[in-house]
Formats: C-alpha cells, structure tokens, sequence
C-alpha cells in the first residue's frame, strides 16, 4: 500500500528547518584563512591611521619658514626612502629627499613634488622650482583615529575585509565558523565518474553538484560519498558521522518505493519533520533531525536535487554560519509563456537580466526534475504558483536570484 504524506507548503518547510538550525559558537581563525567567514565581535583600530605622518609623493620634504620666494635652494641633508626615518628635526635651509609613503620629519610642514626640483652643481644641493597648494602630506590619524570602528560584528570579510585588518597588525579574528556538511548520495545505481559504466547504472552527477554548491555557500564539506541501497549499511554510516557535522545533506531514497531508505530512516530512526512539499520538482524532499544532527534527504533528480538546495539547504547554512542569505528574491517579469497545468507551485531552471528597471526572466532548458543540461547555465528560480493556468509572457513572478551562478 502506498503511503500517503501529509504535504506542507514549501515556506513552511524553510521554516521547519530554520528552526531547528542554531547559529554555531564563535571561533578564533587566522586572518587569511577567515574570508567568507562572519565576525562574531566588532573591530576597533589599536592606534591610529597612519600613525606617523607620511609624504603623499616623491619629493623634498622643506620647512614653513623657506615656504616662499621660489625657486629656492636647500641643502638636502638626508635620503628617506620608504620604511626609513630621519630622526632629526628638519631646519629652515635643509631638505630631504623623501620617497611616497615615507614618514615626514619633524619641522617638515610641506612637500614639494620631485618633478618641481633641478639638480645643481653642488650634489648636496638641490633647487626647487615652485610650491604648492597642498601639504602632500597626511596627517597621523587622517583614515582612523585610535579606538574607531573598523568592522561591525556581522560583517562577512572579504578581500579589503583582510587588507584593512592586516594594516593594523591583526592576525586573528573571531568569528563563526563555517558548517560542516556531509554529502551522502544514495542508490545502487551510482557509479564514480571515471570507473567503468555498466549498462543499467548512471554516474554519480549528483554528489560534484552539492559538494560545489555547499562549498559557495560558505560550508566546510568533510565527507563526500556515495551509498548503495542498503538500509542497515546507510543508518549505520549516519549514525557514524552524525555527531560529527552539523548538517547532512542525502540525495535519492526520498520516495515511496521498496528501495527508498532514506524514507524508511526518517520515520523509524528520526524526528521527522516533513516528508512531502507542495511543489516540484522535489515534492518527496524530506527533513529530519537524526540523533540530534540536522539532515536533508533531497531528491535524487539533479533538477529537483538543485533546487532543494537552494530552497532548503541554503537558509540553513545561512543561519549556521550568520551570514545574510546571498540569494536575493525579486519580483520578475515573464519573457514567455508558461501555461502548464500546476498542481502543486513549480520551480523553473531559468535565466534573469535586467531590463527597463525590471528582471525580465524566462526557462532555460527542460523543467523536468531529471534534467541536467540546463544546470550550468540557469542563474535563477521562477516560481509558477498552482492552478489550472501557468504565468503567460508579461506576468509577474517570484523569483529567486542564486549568487552561485554570479
């Protein structure tokens, strides 16, 4: 007899799962291993930016008092390159040669840029042409002053994330970390890509598939495999690694036949928390805490196992690592027609672009669940809602934009 699911909507599933997922506890990382990741305490510069003060150009660094009457002629006293200090007080009558970024010495109030000066016949002379507005040099604390905020808690570093912090000397970070994910798929049918097809098997597309997209989305993937049809072999290897990640992503098994184990797990091993979504592709996708760990049993169907990681699985390493959801919904315009007979709320593969202050959105490739072709090249989901009519060309839609894709 066939077992009858009760269905939920597909925003009710996202909630189910969100609220059984717990931000992660902070974490010290070393700065250039933390980008992507989320700071769990704000940033407060140490001391100032720049803490000395320091020569906007090439040029020769001169005094108030010989700040007029040009040209003028100095005697250049010292070379300050970059990284080197003059450790006297600068006099009227002298100069020093200073490179870009050097610190300034004191009694120095201007530079004059290299390309205002002329060499003279005495080396240790040098005559400088004209003056300029500006001092060319900046000020100690000009960028921050000590104790000003650098980064807010919450913010995701990134590339100048790392650059700014690295500028004061900061080598560690607290943060969250990233989730640590196993990917298991299932199915006596998988084969490695690489080995030998039998007739009758599929290779295994799924498991590059999730592996990749968990990695985008900021998740540590520590297990990554394939397991046959087997009921004992497949509780056994969860309850293996349960303990050790904080989400567990199957694909296949998630349906009604004598090999679909995934299911069978969820009802006699777990808390299950939904069994059957009012959508496709993936109506059969399946949540369930399994000894206390989070796992999402998606669809075997590369179509349908792609979009439930997105629906499903993103919101939950989202609120695992507190990060902003990096996939944005919008509201979209349909650049075709679609007018299938909807059941349940479709999921479309498909492409966006902006257009007239609009995202214009349409199918890209087959909609079938069991559909792979269009996967590499789909950058959005068109949500078609239920009913007897699709959405024709000019109508409004949900659509949810992936970054995975950007």
């Amino acid at each position: 007899m066939i077992e009858r699911r009760a269905t939920i909507p597909f925003s009710e599933a996202r909630q189910l799962i969100t609220e059984h997922v717990e931000r992660l506890q902070p974490v010290s990382a070393a700065l250039f291993l933390a980008r992507g990741m989320v700071l769990a305490e704000s940033i407060y510069a140490p001391f100032p930016s720049p803490y000395f003060r320091r020569s906007g150009y090439d040029g020769f660094a001169i005094c108030a008092e010989d700040d007029h009457d040009f040209p003028i002629t100095l005697q250049v006293v010292a070379e300050v390159p970059c990284g080197a200090t003059y450790n006297k007080r600068l006099n009227p009558g002298e100069t020093v040669r200073i490179m870009t970024g050097a610190k300034v010495p004191e009694g120095a109030s201007k530079i004059i840029m290299l390309e205002q000066s002329q060499v003279v016949e005495k080396p240790e002379e040098i005559r400088l042409i004209n003056s300029q507005p500006h001092s060319n040099i900046t000020e100690i604390g000009t960028e921050f002053q000590t104790g000003d905020l650098l980064l807010e808690k919450g913010h995701q570093l990134n590339a100048g994330s790392l650059s700014l912090l690295a500028s004061f000397g900061v080598t560690e970070v607290k943060v969250w970390p990233k989730p640590k994910v196993a990917i298991l798929s299932t199915g006596s049918e998988l084969v490695a890509a690489g080995d030998t097809l039998p007739d009758g098997k599929i290779y295994n597309s799924n498991e590059p598939l999730l592996v990749s997209l968990a990695e985008d989305y900021g998740a540590e993937v520590v297990y990554h495999e394939a397991l046959s049809d087997d009921y004992e072999a497949t509780r056994a290897r969860l309850e293996e690694i349960a303990g050790e990640v904080d989400l567990i992503l199957t694909t296949g098994g998630v349906s009604v036949g004598d090999f679909d184990f995934m299911a069978e797990i969820a009802k006699r091993e777990a808390k299950l928390l939904f069994n059957k979504i009012q959508m496709r592709p993936g109506s059969p996708t399946t949540a369930m805490l399994f000894e206390g760990t989070l796992l999402l049993a998606l669809s075997g169907n590369p179509g349908a196992c792609f979009t439930g990681f997105h629906l499903f699985a993103e919101p939950a390493l989202r609120k695992f690592s507190g990060k902003p959801s990096s996939i944005l919904e919008v509201k979209g315009i349909m650049a075709q027609d679609y007018l299938k007979n909807n059941g349940y709320d479709r999921f479309l593969r498909g492409k966006a672009y902006f257009s007239n202050g609009e995202y214009q959105v349409e199918p890209v490739g087959s909609d079938m669940s069991s559909s792979l072709g269009n996967l590499p090249f789909a950058d959005c989901l068109i949500m078609i809602p239920r009913g007897k009519v699709g959405k024709a060309k000019g109508e409004e839609v949900r659509v949810w934009l992936l970054s995975s894709k950007s």
